[in-house]
């Protein structure tokens, strides 16, 4: 009996013991939040972001509570503490860049779960941000446009100071982009400009006033200029064909569909404009035959 009560009041067991019960306690407690919330609110982004923000208290209050712990024997071992953390750190500085990374995530405001974003060589949209690594559905690779391609990528969160991140959708949640039509020397290039310009306006226009709103946002944080978000289309030519260029804002997930229906537009412009306007293309013109 001596010998039972002797080890459960030694201090290694009490500190084990109070390790134990403090996890059951706070595991207990977080479990209980995630589950409420998710019968509280509907909304999946507040539930992702009230999930680890509960998650990360829960890891503080397991720090805090160790250093509670073992608050008695700090001052014996300072400088084992220090030779070892040393080691410890120089170990794992991987993981504490890391770390690092995921506080710089969110304070410098780089990017955030729903963002369209490239690290590195690897590039889509944001789905989940952990302590370590930053998870991605990928986009590209072997699918052309900016399509999923099935692929779940974790990335470190050390990357994040190694290399540029690219943001899609950040504070200015639109792109450019742009194609171009060859259309034939002989056409009429006014009626092109003009018929290319309604087609833009239909398809872009209420869209693009929207991402003025933002752009105009975007030029009191930052020192840009007003560049023009509404769609225009502008040429060239040379011996061989107009070149017409169309450049607009389109939806960062959008760029593919809306690319389709401007194509589709034009080209049935093109062929309802009884000979007005056709597509150019390689072509070699016989003059003459050699006798």
């Amino acid at each position: 009996m001596n010998d039972i009560n002797s080890i459960l009041e030694h201090p290694l067991f009490v500190k084990t013991a109070s390790i134990f019960i403090l996890f059951i306690i706070i595991y207990i407690v977080v479990s209980l939040l995630k589950k409420g919330v998710s019968r509280v609110t509907k909304d999946n982004s507040s539930k992702y972001k009230f999930r680890k923000l509960v998650s990360f208290l829960g890891y503080v209050l397991f720090a805090i509570g160790l250093m509670f712990i073992f608050n008695t024997s700090f001052s014996g071992v300072g400088t084992a503490l220090g030779v070892a953390g040393a080691g410890i750190a120089f170990a794992l500085q991987e993981v504490i860049v890391s770390i690092a990374g995921y506080i710089a995530i969110f304070t410098g405001r780089f990017y955030k779960v729903g963002d369209r974003i490239k690290l590195g060589s690897v590039k889509g949209d944001v789905v989940d941000i952990g302590l370590l690594r930053t998870t991605l559905m990928e986009i590209g690779d072997w699918v052309n446009g900016d399509l999923y391609n099935g692929k779940i990528v974790r990335v470190a969160n050390s990357f994040l100071f190694k290399d540029p991140v690219y943001n899609y959708s950040g504070d200015f949640p639109f792109l450019w982009d742009e194609f171009t039509v060859p259309i034939k020397t002989h056409c009429d290039h006014k009626f092109a400009k003009q018929t290319f310009e309604g087609i833009l306006k239909e398809v872009v226009g209420d869209f693009s006033n929207q991402s003025q709103v933002a752009w105009d946002k975007m030029i009191g944080e930052y020192s840009i200029e007003n560049a023009k978000v509404q769609p225009m289309v502008t040429m060239i030519f040379d011996e061989n064909w107009i070149t017409f260029t169309l450049r607009y804002v389109v939806d960062f997930k959008m760029r593919r569909t809306t690319k389709s229906v401007l194509s589709d537009k034009i080209l049935t412009a093109i062929n309802s404009s009884d000979g007005k306007l056709e597509v150019a293309s390689t072509a070699f013109e016989i003059t003459a035959f050699p006798k």
